[in-house]
Formats: structure tokens, sequence, C-alpha cells
């Protein structure tokens, strides 16, 4: 009997995303980054001043309730949650 676990393909580890020390960015990467996730979690809910949210998901940045996620396979980075 062999268990067909066993011969199931691995992912790539170099294909997971990881979490990117926002220390290591410019101030500008990371005004790009809250700008980014201001208008994509706000901007189409109805938000007339999506932007309006920067200073606090800043601070989110700042305190770690919101990380850097870099994606290696689609060369993109994002603010999110971290795991």
């Amino acid at each position: 009997m062999t268990d067909d676990a066993a011969f199931q393909p691995q992912p790539d580890p170099r294909q997971e995303k990881f979490i990117v020390d926002s220390e290591l960015l410019t101030e500008d990467q990371i005004d790009g980054l809250v700008d980014e996730y201001c208008t994509r979690y706000h901007g189409l809910n109805d938000t007339e001043h999506p932007l309006a949210e920067r200073s606090r998901v800043r601070t989110a940045v700042k305190r770690g309730d919101l990380v850097v996620w870099f994606d290696p396979v689609e060369n993109t980075a994002g603010l999110g949650a971290p795991s």
C-alpha cells in the first residue's frame, strides 16, 4: 500500500507570499501602499473621501496590525492582516 500524499507535488516556497519588514521601505513606498489600501478597501464602498483613512492605516502599519505582504509570483506588494 502506498501513501498518495507522499507523491503529491509540494508547493515551491519561493512562490509563497511573505511579510516584508516595513522598516526596510521608504516613506514614499509606505505612502503608496497606504493609498492603495485606502482606495481598494474604502474607495468602492460609497466612501466619499477614502484617502481620509490614511493616518489610521499608517498607524495600523506602525503598530503591526497591518503588514506588508510581497507576492513573488505577481511581483506585487500590499497591506494586509498578519497571519
